[in-house]
């Protein structure tokens, strides 16, 4: 539990150095209200537990003059071809696209600056009332595994 409080910690300071990094002078001119609130829109693959601490920070309005649209955009490719576009500031995705677009020889491709995991990462989530003390404890539940529309697995 310790390691996975520490791997959301480091998360979320990667996603405020993220914010800071790629708000450059321009685009702070371009977006910028009356009010002195600027306007960033993010777009993200997945909706996914590893981005708890985005999702609080931004429930809890933890970035001061930034005014945030987060934009649900299936794909990597696509996320890339919205950061690409200007349609979106940053994108949260894999490396994958950005590959693509670097080996493509294009002037203008994004930058990936880092890697939060090293595979899929997979989390237990179990309805109120069920009680864990281990997976002996939660034999012959059906687990959706993966996301919804996955696959149905039976222990």
């Amino acid at each position: 539990m310790k390691r996975f409080l520490i791997m959301l910690g480091i998360l979320f300071i990667l996603i405020v150095l993220t914010i800071m990094t790629f708000i450059g002078k321009d685009s702070k001119k371009e977006n910028e209200s009356k009010n002195g609130v600027t306007k960033l829109k993010v777009a993200e693959v997945t909706h996914s537990v590893f981005y708890a601490p985005w999702y609080v920070a931004l429930h809890n309005n933890y970035f001061d003059n930034l005014d945030i649209e987060v934009i649900l955009t299936s794909g990597a490719n696509n996320v890339t071809s919205a950061v690409l576009s200007g349609d979106v500031e940053i994108g949260f995705c894999g490396p994958e696209a950005t590959i693509y677009v670097y080996k493509e020889n294009k002037d203008d491709y994004v930058q990936s600056f880092a890697g939060l995991t090293k595979r899929d990462g997979q989390f237990l989530v179990l309805r109120k009332g069920i009680k864990y003390d281990n997976f002996k404890s939660i034999e012959g539940l059906t687990i959706l595994g993966g996301r919804s529309g996955g696959l149905l697995l039976n222990l």
